[in-house]
C-alpha cells in the first residue's frame, strides 16, 4: 500500500481482494478499514487512530471525490472501492462463512432477510447486536469467544467510524482467525429498513454520494465534511511536495 494524505490506501481492487483472500486461506487474521473523509481527518489529528488505520491488512478508498483529488495530485486515474461495493461483492461470492456484528436488531433482521435472498447459507450465519457503550468498555474476550466458536472467515463490523476501527483493533488479539471489515452504514443500506439509504446510482456516478449523505444526516455529516475541508488544503500542499521530484 502507498500512503496518501498520511494514510495507507490500496486503489487496485485486485490487490485488495488478493490480500483479503490470502489471509482467509492461510487461516490468519486482520482488519480492513474503509477510508473516507471522516476517518481520514481523524487519522491526521489522532496519532493512535492513525496508527490503527495504518496497521490494517489493507485499506480501501470509500470516496469518489477523495479518489478524484488524489488522482489529480498523483496524475493517475484512481477509483474508489467503497465499503458498500466491497460488502456486496463478498456476499455474492457465496464462498465464505460470515459474521455480522453491530448496529441494531431491526437493521440486522432486515439485512439477514435481504442477504439470505442472495445466498441462502447466510440464513444460518450469526447476526449479533452490540450494546451501546464506549469502545473501551466492550468485553472483547467474550465477544471474541462467540466469534471463535462460529469460526467465520469474515466479520463485518457496523459501529460507525472511527469507533469501529478502534473496536476492530481491540478485538483482533482475541480472535483466532478471520478478516474484519469496518463498514459503518452499509448494514443500513442493504437492510431495507430505517432512514439511512445509499445514494441513488446517478448521484454515485456524478461523484455526489457525499452530498446525499450530508443532506440525509446533516447534523452528523456536515460537521464531519467541514472538518475535512479545513485540513484539506494543508494535506494537498504536503502531498504535492511528496509527488514533486
Amino acid at each position: 500500500m502507498q500512503k496518501y494524505f498520511n494514510v495507507n490506501i490500496e486503489f487496485e481492487k485486485q490487490t485488495v481482494d488478493q490480500i483479503i483472500e490470502d489471509t482467509i486461506a492461510c487461516g490468519e487474521k486482520g482488519y480492513v478499514c474503509v477510508v473516507e473523509s471522516n476517518n481520514l481527518t481523524v487519522a491526521n489529528r489522532n496519532i493512535v487512530f492513525g496508527n490503527i488505520v495504518n496497521d490494517a491488512l489493507v485499506n480501501v478508498c470509500d470516496g469518489s471525490m477523495l479518489a478524484l483529488i488524489l488522482g489529480k495530485i498523483h496524475h493517475q486515474k484512481l477509483k474508489s472501492y467503497t465499503g458498500a461495493d466491497l460488502f456486496f461483492k463478498y456476499i455474492h461470492k457465496k464462498k465464505y462463512r460470515q459474521y455480522f456484528l453491530g448496529n441494531t436488531a431491526t437493521i440486522l433482521n432486515g439485512l439477514k432477510a435481504n442477504m439470505s435472498k442472495i445466498d441462502p447459507e447466510i440464513n444460518d450465519m450469526v447476526f449479533s447486536e452490540l450494546p451501546f457503550m464506549k469502545v473501551e468498555d466492550f468485553d472483547y474476550p467474550s465477544i471474541a469467544e462467540n466469534i471463535n466458536k462460529d469460526n467465520p472467515d469474515i466479520i463485518w463490523v457496523s459501529l460507525g467510524a472511527p469507533k469501529q476501527e478502534f473496536f476492530m483493533a481491540s478485538l483482533l488479539p482475541f480472535l483466532n482467525r478471520g478478516v474484519m471489515f469496518g463498514v459503518g452504514a452499509v448494514f443500513n443500506f442493504y437492510s431495507g429498513t430505517g432512514k439511512v439509504k445509499r445514494a441513488p446510482l446517478w448521484m454515485r456516478k456524478m461523484k455526489l454520494e457525499w452530498l446525499y449523505r450530508a443532506l440525509e444526516e446533516p447534523k452528523k455529516n456536515i460537521p464531519r465534511y467541514w472538518n475535512f475541508i479545513k485540513i484539506l488544503p494543508s494535506l494537498i500542499v504536503r502531498e504535492k511536495r511528496l509527488v514533486s521530484p
